[in-house]
Formats: structure tokens, sequence, C-alpha cells
């Protein structure tokens, strides 16, 4: 594995779906609390270092509802509370963060997230959060098909088994960019 290097000026953190109705779920390999503790240190570090971070949360009422197999919820249930869409707190979102609202697993899609690290001439985007292998890794492919290069903090992302996010840290998100840890790209930053 080769030494991360990681310059801050061109680099982006982007955190998805660290709200309370997803955190507030069970999880697995790491619990939620060890995502968030993770996700708040690296945007600390990335904020220190003079890079730009941003927090996705997705819209679970207006989540576009497309017909398939196995539906997210019957369609006849009542919308979730406003607030099951608020990032947690403890997630660290701070003033000059970037928030990104979505409507479906992938940050990219019908967002101006693109348009907004584009501005700040990012080039390389370090990713977190819930779930793995559904909002982590539809924004790592929407990435990776506009060009970026990717990091991906394995104990800063879990999702609803441990089996599903192994998969993705085994035999996907490897091949759109890098696999590190919280420590690792914290240390990256510091150089």
């Amino acid at each position: 594995m080769s030494t991360l290097n990681l310059t801050a000026s061109i680099t982006a953190l982007v955190l998805i779906d660290l709200q309370n109705a997803i955190v507030a779920r069970e999880l697995a390999p790491h619990p939620s609390s060890l995502v968030v503790q993770n996700s708040r240190k690296l945007a600390e570090a990335v904020r220190a270092a003079g890079g730009t971070v941003v927090y996705v949360h997705v819209d679970l009422a207006g989540i576009l509802q497309p017909t398939v197999d196995a539906p997210r919820a019957p369609s006849d249930s009542p919308p979730p509370p406003v607030s099951a869409n608020d990032l947690v707190p403890e997630a660290g979102f701070q003033t000059g963060d970037f928030l990104v609202t979505k409507r479906h697993w992938g940050a990219f899609y019908a967002t101006d997230l693109d348009q907004h690290l584009r501005r700040h001439r990012v080039k390389t985007i370090i990713l977190g959060g819930i779930a793995t292998n559904y909002g982590v890794e539809s924004t790592a492919r929407a990435a990776a098909e506009r060009a970026y290069e990717q990091v991906f903090v394995e104990d800063a992302m879990t999702s609803f088994s441990a089996e599903a996010h192994g998969f993705s840290i085994k035999n996907i998100l490897p091949r759109l960019g890098r696999i590190r840890s919280t420590a690792e790209v914290i240390a990256a930053l510091a150089r």
C-alpha cells in the first residue's frame, strides 16, 4: 500500500447521510457512534488543513421511489418527521461547510455537489458515511465518472450488515480509489 499524499487545498471530505433517521439504525461492522466520531475528526482535520467539507443528507420524504422488487417502505407509510433528515450534532457540521440535500442514493444525482467541488478546484474526494454499499458507493461511482481521485475511509463508514460493508470495501471501492483509515487520512493531511 502506497503512502497517502493529500493536498488539502484541492481536497474535499464528503460525508454521506449522518442524519438522525440513519444514524439511529442498527449498523455493522462499525457502530454509528464510531462512524460519526471519526467523521467529525476528519472534518476537523480537513478544515484545519484548508480543505473543503461537505455533508450530504437525504430528504427522506422526497426520496425518489421507482417501481422496484424490494421497496424501501410501503407506499402508504406516513412521511418521516422533518427531524429525521437533520444531521446529528455530533457529526460536527460547521458554518462554512457545504450541505447537500439528495433525493436518491448518490450525492451527485440532481444536486449541485459537482458544481460546488469544481468551484473549489477539488481534485480529490475523501468519502465516508452511511451506508457503505448504498450512499457511499453510489457517490463513489458517480465521482469516478467525473474523474475525481478518491480515498475511502473504512472506519468512517458502515452499513446495515458487515457482509454488505465488506463486499464494497473488498470488491468495489478499491477499483474506484484507495481505502485508508481515519488515522492514515489525518496523518496525510498533516504532512
